[in-house]
């Protein structure tokens, strides 16, 4: 017990606080080249060509690439997503052209001579827009995720729904919403590849999922995995935003083209217009609950903005539909969950993803059914709340469940006053 419930400082904390930790933007390699992106300005668009002769004979220009020098075009979680636009842009901000220049002001003067042909689209930017019959299709296979290849939407189902509101004396329904959230880390995205003496690739990330991501590049490159060295970084925040691929590849492909280290810092203005983010929610719940406070029965439908390509929203919708319907014994749930395409940033995980922004919504509609059957929000909760073998929405039976000990610990540390027959329940 010499650690546990003790204060221990941190291992890295005296280098953060003075300066000295050494982040991958903080790494120099003698003949190091800086990349640069050019990327879209356009929500939606057909590529008709990339005109990138001037980019390439600009002096200090050492090497260009496109769609077409991927060995691999395509990558993500769910494998969707194109290193570079070659075919179509589906968001503002999708990367095009990269760059390895001798500095900086080479680099960014090189794209600016990249002549671009577009056929700019519609682009769709509403999920629920998105759904309707006749919307511009966002992608060949519709605009809404497929899931298990059957339906367009996560199914759940437990008991009967209709007949739980028709023994509710209250029906309650409410629709919620959350925005989209960029992470906002201190540190911005930042790679280096590099190709060592014997002829692997090093690659200095700030990743979250390291050996995640080693497999991506592997296929993105066509390399086995033993030929790429994924070096982990100080992470100078990531919070869900560096479980996706961001730089690595693009720096990768330079590297192996150039045969020289090459370094892709984002700006704050990629970080906040470009990466991956929170998507958006949006939730209609209907729910039925008796005088005494038994929830009989709780219908939601909900819609996810996942964004140009796949990210992590399908995943998210899973975990949200799963789990939405809380800690709470309800024998009647009916749940649809959409995962739907849009010209916007795409969605990826952060911080609880796809469960606390679903709780946030249930939790909210439990006041209001608390509401109206005239009793206290802490009633409706106690009342409802699992207890040891509890079943799930899902039919998995619950263990070392302890939600009522820790509503008790969280009225305790309000200085709620609740009943005494609260106080002294147990999950056990």
């Amino acid at each position: 017990m010499k650690y546990v419930g003790e204060r221990v400082p941190r291992y890295d904390s005296l280098g953060h606080v003075t300066g000295k930790t050494k982040f991958v933007a903080d790494i120099s390699l003698p003949g190091m080249l800086t990349v640069k992106v050019l990327r879209s300005s356009v929500a939606r668009a057909k590529i008709i060509d990339i005109d990138i002769a001037e980019c390439e004979a600009t002096p200090g220009v050492v090497g260009v690439v496109t769609a077409k020098d991927v060995p691999n075009n395509v990558y993500g979680f769910y494998p969707d997503q194109p290193v570079l636009a070659g075919d179509e842009i589906r968001f503002p901000g999708q990367p095009l052209v990269a760059v390895a220049a001798t500095n900086e002001k080479t680099a960014l003067k090189a794209l600016s001579k990249v002549k671009l042909n577009l056929e700019e689209l519609e682009p769709v930017l509403d999920p629920l827009e998105a759904m309707k019959p006749g919307a511009p299709v966002i992608r060949p296979e519709g605009n809404t995720w497929i899931f298990d290849d059957i339906l367009p939407y996560r199914k759940v189902r437990v008991g009967d729904v209709e007949k739980g509101f028709t023994e509710a004396d209250f029906v309650v329904e409410s629709d919620y919403s959350t925005p989209a959230q960029e992470h906002a880390m201190i540190e911005n995205n930042c790679s280096i590849a590099e190709i060592d003496e014997s002829g692997r690739l090093n690659i200095y990330t700030e990743s979250q999922g390291v050996f995640f991501h080693l497999g991506h590049l592997s296929g993105v490159l066509q390399m086995p995995m033993n030929k790429i060295n994924m070096i982990g970084g100080t992470v100078g925040g990531g919070f869900g935003g560096r479980n996706d691929v961001t730089s690595d590849h693009i720096t990768a492909l330079l590297a192996l083209k150039t045969q020289k280290p090459c370094k892709w810092m984002w700006t704050r203005e990629e970080e906040m217009l470009c990466s991956q983010i929170r998507g958006a929610w949006q939730f209609h719940i209907k729910a039925g609950v008796k005088k005494d406070g038994t929830i009989t029965a709780i219908k939601v439908h909900t819609v996810h903005d996942t964004g140009a390509y796949a990210g992590f929203g399908p995943y998210a919708v899973d975990k949200s539909c799963f789990t939405i319907a809380g800690p709470y014994n309800i024998k009647n749930i009916w749940i649809d969950g959409y995962c739907v395409f849009t010209n916007r940033a795409i969605a990826t995980s952060m911080r609880g993803f796809g469960i606390n922004i679903g709780q946030f919504a249930m939790e909210a509609h439990l006041d209001k059914l608390a509401e109206a059957a005239g009793i206290s929000p802490w009633d409706i909760r106690f009342k409802n709340a699992w207890k040891e073998g509890a079943i799930s929405a899902t039919q998995q039976k619950m263990h070392d469940v302890a939600i009522i000990e820790t509503m008790q610990a969280a009225a305790k540390l309000a200085d709620e006053n609740i009943p005494e027959e609260y106080m002294k329940m147990s999950s056990k």
